[in-house]
């Protein structure tokens, strides 16, 4: 029986509690969420969305147009106040809208309307840039909005709205959402079937591979394993034994189920950066308390001088008209079926009420990514002999650097770009998108990174490199000052560029690279397109004479392959007049950088006298020199020549090897 009182009045009915300070106080908090919300709107928005942004809202709205057959279906599927127009105006308009109603609303100005201006606003945002909405956070907020509204207290200053209190229905549709948050993740990792919530290990997991880990993170997932046990078990008495609780339990145990939620929410926002997910979780913690719990605290505290603090007035319940508060009512209900069906299966609820957000399961970490995947954009202008990473301002990339503590804001650009490389298996074409931003130096968009790495010259070219992400262990961070070591997965894109007519394309093929880098100069390209042409390779029709073109153009910028096959050509005189004097002094370029073809080749040459006078000291010592770089027809000709040699010579030539060696040490610095 006492069971059944503790359930009644969990949702509000049979039961003399008010609970005016407990919505009081969650308003407040959804309001500073909100502020949250729109604040971060107002410092991305524009890159995202702009007229010269990622992804325009009028290109937006034009592909919702075709995408759709009708004018009626496409609004209902893309419901957004950006129908209304278009150009540079609509973005900053509704930004600002948004943050000035999250403003009144906790100073409790207009609540019901404010409230929904921040849904209105949000839900035009989210749902016509779906890749920038991270479905969790936004989600929540959208449904927290819709049913606040019926929460709030009417009027535009209504205090605590005595005279208003909430229905037993909208605070039990409140409680209802708290608990769908509470015990919907949990439920769905023991349900995943994800073996790590099986055998106590998930805590272990968690932090290297959630998107924005921090520095206390990286000091968690090195504790001991019981540690992680005991996170283990705090997850769950939070996510099931917490709202189990809350209904059940009455008014002593809704503290501790309280307590234990806000433990949770508290460890994950301060480890894994969840935006403002845990924010506003704990923000809807508050609808467990009623004005009596309220005012039992202050007395237990002994607050002197706080009489006012959590003092109730008399609660004045008005009548409502019937055809007012059906409608309502009948609303209400028919959320909470579908909050029943979504959870079941999505596809039980129609499509419409998916368009808006505002029903939805939670199901946060029921499964883990395996690998913590990042995918960087680095950029060249000088043709691809270095490459300069542009850095992100809060995700992982720099391997000395963990993530700052920045929830409850959330870095929609950062994080939707991580989002789609975990859980996309096919590259997304946003990465392009903005990579070609880049490319034209668009403000706006190298804004969003930590800083502009070509203030010189602007990149040529942008490649998008991936790399899976793992934390280091606490020695090697003591000793290289490194959170993370990463290993080079692939490219996520094929690299862009800026072509001739100043439009970005993008590389097809390892030749149309090769044949790109070589364009821009960068010797290493070169030489490999002139292997290719010498040798008729990569779809290349054989042709010595473009080889040598190639080659010669990397050997006059010191690189060493390059001067190596041009010596080689010059020697044969293939695709080119045959000069034994210039291979000799090409070969001998090469040689003095290290290159041990090259130093077999002109050991050869000076034993021969080919293009140069002939040295029996001068040839053995190059061959020394190649053997010991490993060079196994070095190896053999010198011993070969060293039958043959006087012991002076052979001491000769070894003094002059051991000086060739230094000569090339030194060049090589």
């Amino acid at each position: 029986m006492s069971m059944w009182k503790n359930v009644r009045d969990f949702a509000g009915l049979g039961t003399d509690s008010t609970y005016l300070w407990p919505r009081w106080l969650v308003l407040r908090a959804v309001g500073i969420v909100f502020v949250v919300i729109f604040a971060g709107l107002l410092l991305e928005g524009g890159a995202l969305v702009g007229p010269g942004g990622i992804l325009p809202i009028d290109k937006l709205i034009e592909q919702a147009r075709t995408e759709y057959p009708g004018t009626l279906e496409a609004i209902l599927r893309t419901p957004t106040l950006f129908w209304l127009g278009g150009g540079s105006l609509p973005v900053p308009v509704l930004q600002w809208t948004g943050l000035l109603a999250a403003i009144a609303l906790v100073f409790n100005f207009w609540p019901r309307f404010s409230l929904f201006i921040c849904w209105a606003t949000l839900l035009s945002f989210a749902r016509v840039w779906r890749v920038f909405s991270e479905p969790q956070v936004d989600w929540l907020m959208l449904e927290v909005a819709l049913l606040s509204i019926p929460f709030a207290p009417a009027g535009f200053r209504p205090g605590l709205g005595a005279d208003r209190p909430p229905s037993a229905l909208s605070l039990f549709m409140m409680r209802w959402l708290l608990i769908r948050v509470m015990l919907g993740p949990g439920l769905a990792k023991f349900l995943s079937g994800d073996a790590r919530w099986r055998d106590f290990s998930a805590l272990s997991h968690l932090y290297e591979t959630a998107p924005s880990p921090t520095i206390l993170a990286y000091v968690d997932y090195h504790l001991p394993a019981a540690w992680h046990i005991f996170e283990w078990g705090l997850t769950f008495a939070a996510e099931i034994g917490a709202p189990l609780l809350a209904i059940f339990g009455g008014s002593r145990c809704r503290w501790a189920a309280l307590a234990l939620w806000f433990a949770l929410q508290a460890g994950i926002q301060l480890t894994c950066n969840f935006g403002w997910l845990n924010t506003a979780s704990v923000g809807l913690g508050l609808l467990l308390l009623d004005d009596r719990m309220l005012v039992a605290v202050r007395g237990r505290l002994g607050w002197r001088g706080t009489a006012r603090l959590f003092s109730v007035p008399s609660v004045i319940s008005p009548e409502r008209p019937l055809w007012r508060s059906l409608p309502l009512a009948a609303g209400l209900w028919a959320h909470f079926t579908l909050t029943i069906l979504v959870y079941l299966n999505p596809a039980f609820v129609p499509w419409v009420v998916h368009a808006f957000g505002s029903v939805n399961s939670y199901r946060l970490y029921s499964r883990f990514d395996t690998n913590h995947l990042v995918t960087e954009f680095i950029g060249s202008n000088d043709g691809g002999r270095t490459w300069r990473p542009y850095e992100f301002r809060f995700f992982p990339q720099r391997l000395d650097r963990m993530s700052p503590f920045v929830a409850p804001h959330f870095p929609r650009f950062e994080a939707s770009l991580q989002i789609l490389v975990a859980t996309r298996d096919e590259p997304s074409a946003i990465y392009g998108v903005v990579a070609g931003h880049l490319l034209r130096k668009n403000p706006d968009v190298i804004r969003l990174f930590k800083e502009d790495p070509f203030t010189d010259q602007p990149p040529q070219m942008i490649r998008m490199a991936k790399y899976q992400y793992r934390f280091t262990d606490p020695e090697t961070q003591r000793t290289t000052g490194h959170y993370w070591r990463r290993d080079y997965v692939g490219e996520y894109l094929p690299m862009l560029f800026l072509n001739e007519a100043g439009e970005i394309s993008q590389i097809g093929s390892v030749l149309e690279e090769t044949q790109l880098l070589a364009g821009f100069g960068n010797p290493e390209a070169q030489s490999r397109l002139g292997v290719w042409h010498a040798g008729g390779q990569q779809g290349l029709a054989r042709d010595s004479a473009q080889a040598a073109k190639w080659f010669r153009s990397a050997a006059e910028q010191g690189f060493a392959e390059g001067q190596f096959n041009l010596a080689v050509l010059l020697t044969n005189g293939d695709g080119v007049a045959r000069d034994l004097a210039a291979a000799a002094a090409w070969c001998r370029r090469a040689a003095e950088q290290g290159h041990a073809e090259a130093q077999f080749m002109l050991g050869i040459k000076l034993g021969r006298g080919e293009g140069l006078p002939r040295d029996t000291v001068e040839s053995t010592a190059w061959l020394q020199v190649a053997t010991s770089n490993g060079h196994a027809e070095a190896a053999r000709r010198l011993a070969l020549a060293r039958e043959a040699l006087m012991p002076a010579t052979e001491a000769a030539s070894q003094r002059r090897a051991k000086e060739l060696a230094n000569v090339i040490s030194r060049t090589r610095k």
